[in-house]
């Protein structure tokens, strides 16, 4: 069985009106999974013994003493912190180390995170993209340093780079992390020369208008034999779903069927290298009907791979 955590926190984080990574993000991937067979799992609030693998008890101090009574408080650019903004991000980290803690301690095959705001452009001291906390980063040092993994794999295949998680692992020798992004496209990270400290970290940029076939031979080519040879002992997915054909942000053309085919061959992978622990955790997708088609043929595969 496969175990969805999500906390109706995440959906209090409220961004402004046009906002691309808005409330009815969650609620339609909610709507979209709701007739699956999961185990429904409410997130906890991750403390900040939990945060400090990642990120330093500065910056966290500095999140909260941003956050607004009311209204809202502009980070940069693109982030936003409204008054429910810091226990959504909280659950957010709560719910992918529940998920580590559930796959690691044989409750569950694998798990699926639903939350926002997403994690994957969080650096070590700063919020950026729509995100707080690294939660891909976090879900594997809390798998290495509490569970006392050796070897914890990261696949990224949002459109956009996972800086965040790059800073964060860039210096962690026990994790491998594999980001295919969209090139160029911001942030403007993940060139195939920025390989991390102990050559663990491997950037595949795609270029834009490229096809779920060019997806399919990079992952067959690169990807794949790259895992086999890591031989990880639990693999993270940081789900974003804005590769999708229909989503405004980027050009590349994924289908639907393109997600539920990678996640299955992950899956596949996961079931001969780690005995098929895999935690997922949603990142980006702004279409929302593609970002639900597209998570629900996710989670469908999750499903399979845990019968």
């Amino acid at each position: 069985m496969t175990a969805l955590i999500t906390h109706a926190d995440c959906l209090r984080h409220v961004t402004p009106d046009g906002h691309p990574e808005r409330v009815a993000r969650l609620e339609h991937v909610l709507h979209a999974l709701e007739p699956l067979p999961l185990t429904r799992v409410t997130a906890p609030l991750a403390s900040d013994d939990d945060l400090l693998r990642i990120h330093p008890q500065g910056y966290l101090d500095r999140l909260r003493a941003s956050l607004p009574n009311q209204r809202l408080h502009q980070i940069d650019g693109d982030t936003w912190l409204s008054p429910g903004s810091m226990d959504a991000a909280l659950r957010g980290a709560g719910a992918v180390i529940k998920a580590v803690d559930m796959v690691l301690g044989g409750e569950v095959p694998n798990a699926f995170c639903a939350i926002r705001p997403p994690g994957h452009h969080a650096e070590r001291e700063t919020a950026m993209g729509f995100c707080l906390f690294g939660n891909a980063a976090l879900a594997a040092k809390h798998a290495l340093d509490h569970h006392g993994l050796s070897r914890v794999a990261v696949v990224d295949f949002d459109v956009h780079h996972g800086n965040g998680t790059q800073d964060l692992l860039w210096d962690e020798p026990r994790a491998l992390l594999i980001s295919s992004q969209q090139m160029p496209l911001w942030p403007g990270s993940g060139r195939p020369e920025e390989q991390g400290a102990h050559h663990n970290i491997l950037n595949l940029p795609l270029p834009p208008e490229s096809t779920g076939a060019d997806m399919r031979l990079v992952y067959e080519t690169r990807v794949f034999p790259r895992l086999r040879d890591f031989k990880p002992e639990l693999i993270i997915l940081s789900a974003g779903f804005d590769a999708h054909q229909d989503d405004p942000l980027a050009q590349l053309n994924w289908s639907t069927g393109d997600f539920r085919w990678l996640t299955a061959e992950l899956c596949k992978l996961a079931a001969e290298l780690c005995d098929g622990r895999v935690v997922s955790t949603l990142e980006g997708g702004y279409d929302l009907e593609a970002l639900s088609a597209a998570a629900k043929a996710h989670v469908e595969e999750l499903l399979e791979a845990a019968k």
